[in-house]
Formats: structure tokens, sequence, C-alpha cells
């Protein structure tokens, strides 16, 4: 008789821990369910905003450009005119030129320009004068671009202008930087790059100070000459940075605007057009909403093949 006794108590204590753990089993999910509600009510409003403001523009962008539209009068369904406009439009053929020749300019020269600056800053003045530097470099990048754009055109005015009195002075005569069609869009570059290049100094910068001062240590040992530790070290290690800063660098001149709007308001003639500056005079001049959207589709679509290539050679580099 006292096996089935030592039986019985042993399933009950069975059922007793079974139902102990079932019981903080639920506790454990109820727990996790209420930080997973937790989680997304505290990003429902970034949620909200984030749609509001972006997801469902892009989705009225993208329909708008299949429809004529000039705000005064309900949209019309027109399939692909404004689509076909744009492809025989020579505005967006020289925005998109023009907008390529910036890119080529700008992005290989303040990439370079900013990285051999935080190469000098972070090898030989690491003190107050090196971070003097760095904050007078990144007065531009906090300037409104409006500014920029009209301290560029003071300094490059054609009779009174800082630059050209510089010139002078080693006997070249004066350079109407705004006004010919050759250099228009040259100066644009050139108030762009100076604007941005301090931002891009700082993200280099960062990019050297994480590199260990025992690899370069090493390469001195080893008789590497300042050049060569910056090419064979610095310029590799740094590839992430340059990739990042690349993209970035293309993205931005593919929404170059404001400096354009400022200094030549796209011309002279067609000479310094953008997509950008061709979407504001669509939707803003022209009124036509329609003709503008489908422009911005064929911005975005470049916007996010340039992301995509990013992705593919971080993923390389990873």
């Amino acid at each position: 008789m006292e096996l089935p006794k030592k039986v019985r108590q042993l399933k009950l204590k069975f059922i007793k821990g079974v139902v102990l753990r079932m019981k903080s089993m639920t506790l454990d999910l109820n727990s996790r369910t209420k930080d997973i509600v937790a989680g997304y009510i505290y990003i429902l409003p970034s949620l909200i905003l984030i749609m509001t403001f972006s997801v469902i523009p892009i989705f009225m962008v993208v329909y708008l450009s299949f429809t004529k539209y000039n705000v005064m009068q309900p949209a019309v369904f027109v399939e692909f005119d404004n689509y076909i406009r744009m492809f025989s439009d020579r505005f967006v053929r020289a925005g998109i030129a023009n907008t390529l020749i910036y890119t080529a300019i700008v992005v290989p020269t303040q990439t370079i320009l900013s990285m051999v600056i935080a190469e000098v800053i972070a090898s030989r003045f690491r003190n107050r004068f090196g971070s003097f530097v760095k904050s007078v470099m990144f007065i531009p990048v906090i300037s409104s671009a409006v500014l920029v754009g009209s301290l560029w055109l003071f300094l490059l005015a054609t009779d009174n202008g800082a630059v050209n009195q510089i010139l002078g002075l080693f006997g070249i005569h004066k350079i109407n930087w705004i006004g010919t069609t050759k250099t228009a869009l040259l100066s644009v570059c050139i108030a762009s790059i100076w604007k941005n290049v301090g931002y891009f100094l700082v993200i280099f910068y960062a990019g050297i100070m994480d590199i260990s001062s025992s690899i370069y240590q090493a390469a001195r040992v080893d008789g590497a000459s300042t050049t060569q530790q910056f090419f064979l070290i610095t310029v590799p290690l740094l590839k992430p940075v340059t990739l990042l800063v690349i993209v970035l660098g293309t993205i931005w001149s593919f929404q170059v605007f404001d400096i354009v709007y400022v200094m030549t308001n796209g011309g002279p003639g067609k000479s310094t057009v953008t997509l950008v500056l061709t979407i504001y005079n669509a939707a803003f001049k022209e009124f036509s909403m329609g003709y503008a959207s489908a422009v911005s589709v064929l911005l975005f679509v470049i916007v996010m093949l340039i992301y995509l290539l990013q992705r593919m050679f971080f993923r390389e580099d990873a």
C-alpha cells in the first residue's frame, strides 16, 4: 500500500511543477506581450509622422505623375503623357546632363579635399589650432544655402568681386563667372564644395581617429614615409567612410537646388539647370503639378539606384 501512496505524491509534485511552469511561462508571455505593445505605442507617433509626411506623399506624387493637374482644377488621368513629354523635354535633358557634370566635379573634389585636410589635422595639428580650423570650416555647413550662394555671388562679381581682384594681381583679366555658360556651372560647384567640405572633414577626421596608432608606429619602424602611410594605411582603412561620403555627396548633388536658384536661377540659358530646378519651375511657375510629379519620380528612381549601389558596396565590404 506504500507504493501507490508514493506514486500519488510524485504525481502531485509533478502536476504542481507543471502548473508552476505554466504559470511562469504565462507570466513571461504576458510581460513580453506588454513590452511589445509598449514598444509599438512608443514608436506609433513616429510611424504616423513618417506615413503622413513621407510615405503617403510619395504615393501621391506617383499618382499625380499620371495626371494633368494644375492645382486650380481637378486632376485628369492622362496615362503616360507626362513621362513621354519628360523624355523629350530639352530642360529635363539639360537638367540631367548638368546634374551629372555637377556631380562629377563636386563629389570627387570635396571627397579628396576633406580627406586630405582631415589627415593633415589628425597627423600634425591635434591641438587647439586643429580644433579651430575644424570649427571655422564647419561654419559654411551650418549656414543656409541662400547665404552661401549670396556670399559667392559677391565674391565672384565681375567688377568688384574678391576673386577677380586677386586674379588681377597676377595679370589675369576679369572673368564673368556667373554670366557665361562656360563658367556658371563651375561657379556653382565651387560654392557647393566650399559649403560641404567642412561636413565631410568631420566624418573623415572621426574615421582617422578610429584607426589604431599602433599600425602607424609599425609602419614607421619599417621605414614608411608619411605619404606612404597615408596611401597604404589611411586610405584603405577609410574605405567604408569614403563610400559613405561619396554616396551622401552624390545624393546631395542630385538634390541641389537652393545654391543654383540663388546664384544663377538655371542660367545663362540652360547651362546650370538641374533636375530639382526643373521640378520647381514646372510646379510653381507653370503650375503643371502632374508633369513636375513625373520628373520627381525620375529623381526618386535615380536616388534609389544610388542607395542600392551603396547597399551593394557596403555588403561587399562587410
